[in-house]
């Protein structure tokens, strides 16, 4: 779905709770709750779907997104966390800018909130280079 002017926060949220409604309820709790500690640390993020999964938006930039698959779930917090935090990440199975963990079995809110604060530090450091 194009995106528009007109196509404000409140219905992409929506969008986003229609994407894990329709979710098997083991997958849709840990994305819940992943959610849930992505706005917590990004406050002032904006919630879409983009690439037919949710995706938080800062700034006008893609920020972090996540996702449900048959087998596991998927947060995609970009290369640059994934390097940072690699030894924190061990225990999981990573690739480019993504992370696969058991749908029975969240991934702690404090490494979450590591990731998506090194995702915010990037994309400003980022928007500093493009305005000079």
């Amino acid at each position: 779905m194009k995106k528009t002017a007109e196509h404000n926060n409140t219905s992409a949220a929506s969008e986003v709770d229609a994407y894990l409604a329709a979710l098997p309820a083991e997958a849709r709790a840990t994305l819940e709750k992943l959610r849930g500690t992505i706005k917590a640390a990004a406050p002032k993020a904006v919630e879409v779907i983009s690439y037919q999964i949710p995706t938080f938006k800062l700034n006008g930039r893609m920020l972090v997104s996540y996702a449900a698959f048959k087998n596991h779930c998927s947060f995609f917090p970009g290369a640059g966390p994934l390097k940072a935090y690699e030894d924190e990440l061990r225990s999981y199975e990573t690739s480019k800018g993504t992370v696969r963990f058991p749908t029975n079995k969240p991934m702690p809110a404090t490494l979450v909130r590591k990731l998506v604060k090194h995702r915010i530090a990037e994309n400003e450091a980022r928007a500093q280079k493009v305005k000079r």
